[in-house]
């Protein structure tokens, strides 16, 4: 399984008014495990960030006034993320500036050169409602060093929310938690077919306690309330 972790930084918040993409960062994973090719551009977006967006990323328009184009590097990027899935934290951001990149080079849109997209953001407000899930909350929520951002970079970023990913995904091999009904060559259902008597073993006391204890561990893991205390406790 081949994913990638990517994040841009931009000229300002919407394409459709002129901005640009100015960094691309991404951190490849291959069967959940960081292989170190990583692809990472600066680009000259030929016109000048807005001044918040400046102080978010601190790329000037001199140091990225001899760095390539976007259409210079599409191809590498294309290549890159051929069929992978592709890890954004709000994703809708990202791909709306990289969508209006490729479109105006007439090519197909990013999303049409890659697999399917998982969107950290909304996965982190259904496992935290109501809780700060920016990329500087959940490392420190998942522990996460992020000491040494001072500024947003696209690929220290990617380095970020691929570890954040991780711990926030481990035991499962994606996101969803959907299970079709597997059926028979016949077309059965399994669940149709008749069973034998189940035997319920209940969980002995000094079960329970290691149960309670390993929750604890998760709780001051994540400094907070660990997914596990959702579900029913065991009786």
């Amino acid at each position: 399984m081949r994913q990638i972790v990517l994040d841009t930084e931009t000229t300002g918040l919407n394409p459709r008014t002129g901005d640009r993409v100015i960094e691309i960062g991404c951190v490849e994973l291959v069967n959940r495990t960081l292989t170190g090719n990583n692809f990472h551009r600066y680009i000259n977006p030929e016109r000048d960030s807005d001044e918040a967006a400046l102080a978010v990323h601190g790329l000037t328009t001199e140091f990225l006034s001899d760095k390539p184009k976007f259409h210079e590097i599409v191809e590498e990027l294309r290549a890159y993320v051929q069929g992978a899935d592709v890890i954004i934290h709000n994703a809708p951001f990202d791909l709306g500036f990289l969508n209006h990149e490729f479109q105006r080079l007439g090519l197909p849109p990013f999303v049409e050169h890659c697999g399917s997209i998982i969107d950290t953001l909304v996965f982190a407000k259904e496992m935290h409602p109501g809780k700060r899930n920016s990329l500087d909350a959940l490392c420190d929520r998942y522990g996460v060093s992020n000491a040494h951002r001072k500024l947003h970079g696209a690929l220290l970023d990617s380095e970020l929310l691929a570890d954040v990913y991780l711990a926030m995904t481990r035991g499962q091999n994606s996101l969803s938690m959907d299970v079709e009904p597997e059926e028979t060559g016949g077309g059965m259902l399994l669940d149709a077919v008749p069973l034998g008597e189940i035997i319920v073993v209940q969980a002995s006391s000094e079960e329970l306690a290691a149960h309670e204890e390993v929750l604890a561990g998760l709780d001051k893991g994540v400094k907070g309330e660990c997914v596990w205390r959702k579900y029913s406790p065991i009786v």
